[in-house]
């Protein structure tokens, strides 16, 4: 499980608790009409507000209003779309929307999820009994273990107690970072928080610094791109947050970038991070880069090659350079430079690449590749 970072939907970003079993069915439709199962985003996963109240035997109560058909025939009918299905619930004794949470009840609804066929839980942090999480979570992780059927384990603790160091032996994911919100500097400040815990992810477990907000309308085209380019390079989880049934072009474009998505899902499974800023070079600060409003981030690949991101923080277009050897490659190497965005070989270079007029809050994506002759 987690072998490469999670991909799918996730219906909390965009709908909140206003979700019922026609969006579910409605979205699952849509990720396949888009083709978007094609590129590895198989789960369909229901957040928050699909749980009411407990039976005597202390068995979970699905919403009978907005899930009547219940959990069981929902799982049944994404899994007939191809796809795999995702719940939520909390470690505590309420979710952050006050639903019933399993904390005291973690092997019955593990074994209930695994009745279901849920292929998913996203476990959350609200309203505990003042333990650690680092206590609590492993509970949910054994009784997952022990439900007799593969679930994938999202922790999603927001960072509380640095999961980052003690997570891998209990989930598949967890959540590094506070929600974000649909707008540029909420998504960038998580994105540097994300950063600066690179060496912690790779295959088996990743750092996630919570889903995604492309199509939701807060930020623009050139945001959107920056936003989902770092995503991919920092291997982090993607999964949408937006209105498939209604999603623009511009959206699916984004969403459905295959060499961007092949950078996320590469085998290495190294999470690329900044390797330089105009306001620190390449010096490491206590082993990190130190921001800047000129960056740029890198991870290498399975293939050799490079993943580059050019990011322009500032409020004007602006040039970027890129020095390959900051970038993890040999400095008198030739390599061959591609864009991800506009799907085009830019051409060859050697010690350095320079990006013209990277939009302002833009990127330029890149894939280095060093040639032998």
């Amino acid at each position: 499980m987690g072998v490469k970072p999670q991909m799918g939907f996730n219906t909390w970003n965009k709908f909140g608790c206003n979700i019922n079993e026609k969006l579910a069915r409605d979205t699952a439709e849509a990720i396949v009409e888009a083709g978007l199962d094609k590129l590895g985003y198989v789960y369909l996963n229901l957040d928050d507000c699909w749980q009411v109240s407990r039976t005597n035997d202390s068995k979970i109560v699905v919403d009978p209003n907005t899930f009547p058909s219940g959990m069981k025939a929902l799982a049944d009918y994404v899994h007939s779309k191809g796809l795999l299905f995702g719940l939520y619930s909390d470690a505590g004794f309420y979710t952050c929307a006050g639903r019933p949470g399993s904390l005291g009840y973690e092997e019955i609804d593990a074994k209930t999820y695994a009745e279901w066929e849920v292929d998913y839980l996203k476990y959350d942090n609200c309203n505990d009994d003042k333990t650690p999480p680092e206590h609590r979570y492993p509970i949910m992780a054994k009784a997952l273990q022990n439900s007799g059927r593969s679930i994938f384990f999202s922790m999603c603790e927001w960072g509380v107690n640095t999961p980052s160091d003690w997570a891998r032996s209990v989930g598949n994911s967890w959540r590094t970072t506070y929600d974000i919100l649909d707008n540029y500097p909420r998504m960038m400040s998580l994105a540097q928080e994300n950063e600066k815990l690179w060496r912690r992810a790779g295959p088996g477990g990743w750092n996630d610094p919570d889903m995604l907000e492309v199509g939701n309308g807060g930020m623009t085209f050139e945001e959107y791109k920056t936003h989902f380019s770092l995503w991919c390079l920092m291997k982090a989880p993607l999964l949408i947050g937006c209105d498939l049934t209604k999603a623009s072009a511009e959206t699916l474009e984004i969403l459905g970038n295959k060499e961007a998505i092949a950078v996320n899902q590469d085998a290495l499974g190294v999470q690329g991070h900044r390797v330089w800023s105009d306001k620190g070079g390449n010096k490491e600060v206590d082993g990190d880069v130190p921001e800047g409003d000129f960056e740029v981030w890198a991870g290498p690949l399975m293939s050799g090659q490079v993943a580059v991101i050019l990011l322009n923080k500032s409020d004007k277009p602006a040039d970027i350079t890129a020095s390959f050897q900051d970038c993890g490659l040999r400095p008198n190497d030739k390599v061959e430079v591609r864009d991800l965005w506009t799907h085009k070989d830019i051409g060859s270079f050697t010690t350095t690449y320079t990006g013209k007029s990277i939009p302002s809050h833009g990127v330029q994506f890149l894939i280095c590749t060093p040639v032998f002759e």
